[in-house]
């Protein structure tokens, strides 16, 4: 009966024993164990996030999402995994084993948590110039678009010599037939910014109305008119929350680098000490 219950021993804390060496890391008390880092980078390969290095990112990941969590307490927001059910439903990531799908909740509320915090401490703080405004919507221009209908002339092929007998036309008219009388075949097109090439856009950004750009990739184009969506009469209060939003992103990743300094991070495993 004594070696029965030695053995029983034995298997308990053997068992004991290799649950804690699993334990890679932990925060403020919370356990990150090899499972967890593995299914966290199941979830991120899921995301698009493949990497070699994904097993050191997905366990900053997981530090990161406690620190988050623990410092959105302090201010009563602990989003529960309720709310992180609903959100999953709308993100498509297919099957997740039970230890993905839960890597996913902790990773949904951590986001969901920081959100609120950026909004309620941070975005009140943020101040935006008219000229930060301005960089902001010459960005969205150049990567995007704005919700205008731009009417242009486009000539291809045409010597430097010839574009610079272009002089500025009148109307768009006097644009096509100047083009023709100098031996051109203008192309007359009309479209949404947003719709044209990033090289077209990023050619006319900047450019006057009836005047000619200079010749790149033998053409040069020339804008005609712009006619404004209704979308187009909130874009100046959407292009400064947008820099609001992206100014207080960088403050809020500053705060949680300050975060992360004073959390209780203990990496049991060497594979993952810096």
């Amino acid at each position: 009966m004594k070696k029965i219950c030695s053995f029983l021993m034995f298997l308990f804390f053997g068992i004991n024993v290799s649950v804690a060496a699993s334990v890679v890391a932990t925060v403020n008390g919370n356990p990150i164990t090899d499972t967890d880092i593995t299914a966290r980078t199941e979830l991120m390969s899921k995301q698009g996030q493949v990497s070699t290095t994904n097993r050191r990112k997905a366990l900053q990941n997981i530090i990161d999402d406690y620190v988050k969590l623990n410092y959105a307490n302090n201010f009563n927001v602990n989003p529960t995994n309720k709310d992180a059910d609903k959100e999953l439903k709308n993100m498509n990531l297919g099957q997740l084993s039970d230890t993905t799908y839960s890597m996913a909740r902790l990773a949904v509320r951590s986001d969901m948590a920081w959100g609120v915090i950026i909004a309620r401490t941070i975005i009140p703080t943020v101040d935006i110039s008219e000229d930060e405004i301005k960089e902001e919507k010459s960005q969205l221009i150049r990567e995007r678009g704005l919700p205008v209908e731009t009417t242009m002339i486009r000539l291809i092929d045409i010597p430097v010599d010839t574009a610079k007998k272009l002089t500025k036309p009148k109307n768009c008219d006097a644009a096509e037939k100047m083009a023709e009388d100098l031996g051109g075949y203008p192309q007359k097109i009309t479209a949404m910014q947003y719709e044209l090439s990033d090289d077209i856009r990023s050619r006319i950004s900047n450019l006057p109305l009836l005047t000619w750009s200079s010749v790149q990739d033998n053409s040069v184009l020339l804008v005609c008119s712009e006619k404004k969506s209704k979308e187009y009469k909130d874009i100046d209060e959407i292009i400064k929350q947008n820099a609001i939003y992206r100014k207080a992103t960088v403050i809020a990743d500053q705060q949680l680098k300050q975060l992360r300094r004073k959390a209780v991070i203990i990496i049991n495993d060497d594979r993952y000490k810096l």
